[in-house]
This record gives structure tokens, C-alpha cells and sequence, in this order.
């Protein structure tokens, strides 16, 4: 879907953008395919639209005058959606970059989505959610920049590579969806899609994010690249696999051999399914069944190979459910 090459219309609202971020977000929309569209919009008589200027020059960006007729009311998001429009029904593009951090954009992503077009969101953090999620892809403008920055100092990369920022560590964190929400549903990703042997290609995995969460992009969390996010999470492995690099599921031989001592503390060999989650996270307090891609306990401990489930009494009652070392 995002590999294809693809004519892009970029059409920016520089009432909400700033002209510093010019250079990243022409480079990242080049990632998507080739910039056919470039348009600008604003009242140019305006005093605050002048750094514009020297930039609409440099970039070759077509000024589109809108005046302010009205005063509290913004004129340029009228402009910018039937200019939109009149682009969708030329058939000229397959995709559109909607440059703002306005959330009154999000009806029209929402319409260009429905005539199958590919939407790249634009904003800084302090974009509302109901236009970032509403497109395809979102990039926060104020990353881009701080990543562009970085690339420039190689001891910053060659650190940044190495030790990559951890989930939280930022107060300025709370624009993003957080690093245990994407490890669960990467998790679930490769539950569910994975071929039979459990591994599942890095570029697929990233494309399905996506489609849960559009401004997902490892630079928000301090990486460069999506095989160093993915091998720094706690339950995910990387491997280059089949000319390929792959993600997979860690075994968790800790947890394993808890459940084995637990057993053999036991006379009969068997422990009550309620019993050993509360001896489970009595051992390991942060353990949850979710951190695995299970909503279950019982299908969590189904997964083990060691270990059986045998029911006595009442079929599917869990406090009768028992762990039993399988022979």
C-alpha cells in the first residue's frame, strides 16, 4: 500500500505551520512518491505569513491568496478543501499530504479516504487526535525536525543508536501512544498473521501498525530505525531470516521455570488455575497475560507444550482448571 509510487499533492495551511519545517516534511513526503501539487495557503497580506516568503521560493511552492473576510474565521481551510476536491475528481493524484495541525481538516481526510486515496497527515504535537488518527499516515512535524538535527551530529546518531530513549523518560511523551501499547499489539500482529513458523517480516508488521495507529514512526520514541525498536522491546526477537529480517515472539524461559517449581512444590503435581496466576505475579508483579498477546490466562499456559489443561468438575471453570506437567 505505502510502497507503491504514487502523485502526491502537498497542499499546506501556513496559518498553522511553520516555515522551519518546510525542508523535513517535502523530504518525508518524497518517501511516499512524487510531489506533483505544491500549494500554499494564507492571506500573504498578512504581516505573521511573511517568513513564508524566501521559503515559497526556495521550494517552489504555489501562493494561494485567501483574504480574511471575516474576523475569528479562517478562510484558508475553505480554500484548502475545495481546491481538494476539484484535485480528487481530476484523477490527477493517488495521494494527498493535508499540512496542518487544525482538526477542522478531518472531515476532508475522512472523504479522501472514502475515494481510496492514500492521506499523509502533517502537524505539529499539539495536533487533536480526530485528525491524526482519521488519516492514513500522520508524522509530527517538531520529530522530524528534532531527527534531522540529530542526523547532522554523528556522535548524537551513533549514542542515539545505542542507548534509544525510553518510553516515558520525556515529560513531552503524552502526544503518542505509548511503547507497551505498540509491543501489545505487535504481539498480537504476530499471533495472528505470523506463517507457521511463528516469524513474521519486519516491513509487514510496521504497515499493520499503521493501519491501528497512523502516527506511529519509531523516531517519536528516540529510534532510527524499526529492527532497533522492535529488538529493544522485552518480548520481541529479531533475526534475518530467509534474505529477510524478522520479528518473533521470545519464549519466556523465566516464567517457565516458575511454573515448573510451583508444580514440584506440590505433592500431586497439579495446581489450581487461579492459584497459580496470584503465585505467578506474586514472583513477577508486572506480569499480565496482555504483555503476551493473550486476554486469557488459560490460553496463555495452553501455549506452553510442557504443561496441559485438565478440567474437574464443571467444564470450563477455571478455579477447577489444573496445570499439570504433561507427560
Amino acid at each position: 500500500m505505502f510502497n507503491e509510487e504514487k502523485k502526491i499533492a502537498v497542499l499546506i495551511d501556513a496559518d498553522n505551520v511553520s516555515p522551519k519545517y518546510i525542508k523535513s516534511l517535502l523530504d518525508e513526503t518524497s518517501n511516499y512518491g512524487t510531489i506533483t501539487y505544491r500549494r500554499i495557503y494564507g492571506d500573504w497580506t498578512s504581516q505573521s505569513l511573511s517568513g513564508w516568503k524566501s521559503v515559497m521560493l526556495e521550494n517552489s511552492l504555489n501562493p494561494v491568496q485567501q483574504y480574511s473576510y471575516t474576523t475569528g474565521k479562517n478562510s484558508t481551510d475553505c480554500a484548502m478543501i475545495i481546491d481538494a476536491m476539484d484535485i480528487l475528481y481530476s484523477n490527477s493524484v493517488q495521494a494527498f499530504c493535508l499540512v496542518s495541525s487544525d482538526s477542522d481538516f478531518t472531515r476532508l481526510v475522512m472523504r479522501l479516504r472514502e475515494a481510496g486515496m492514500l492521506v499523509i497527515g502533517m502537524g505539529e504535537k499539539k495536533t487533536p487526535k480526530p485528525f491524526t488518527n482519521a488519516c492514513s499516515i500522520f508524522k509530527y512535524l517538531d520529530v522530524l525536525v528534532e531527527y534531522e538535527e540529530e542526523q547532522n551530529d554523528e556522535e548524537k546518531m551513533d549514542i542515539k543508536e545505542k542507548l534509544p530513549i525510553e518510553d516515558g523518560q520525556s515529560s513531552d511523551k503524552n502526544y503518542i501512544t505509548s511503547i507497551d501499547d505498540i509491543e501489545n499489539i505487535i504481539l498480537k500482529i504476530i499471533l495472528e498473521k505470523s506463517d507457521t513458523s511463528k516469524y513474521m517480516n519486519i516491513g509487514e508488521i510496521g504497515n499493520s501498525i499503521l493501519k491501528r495507529y497512523p502516527d506511529f514512526d519509531v523516531r517519536n520514541y528516540g529510534y532510527y530505525k524499526l529492527s532497533t525498536f522492535l529488538s529493544n522491546l522485552p518480548s520481541i526477537g529479531i533475526v534475518k531470516k530467509e534474505n529477510s529480517v524478522k520479528a518473533y515472539i521470545k519464549e519466556n524461559n523465566e516464567i517457565r521455570d516458575i511454573i515448573y517449581t510451583i508444580l514440584e512444590d506440590n505433592e500431586s503435581k497439579s495446581v489450581d488455575m487461579g492459584r497459580l496466576s496470584q503465585l505467578l505475579l506474586e514472583k513477577m508483579p508486572q506480569f499480565d497475560v496482555k504483555n503476551y498477546g493473550y486476554n486469557k490466562f488459560s490460553k496463555f499456559i495452553s501455549s506452553f507444550d510442557e504443561f496441559e489443561i485438565k478440567s474437574s468438575g464443571q467444564r470450563n471453570c477455571i478455579k477447577n482448571v489444573s496445570i499439570k506437567v504433561a507427560r
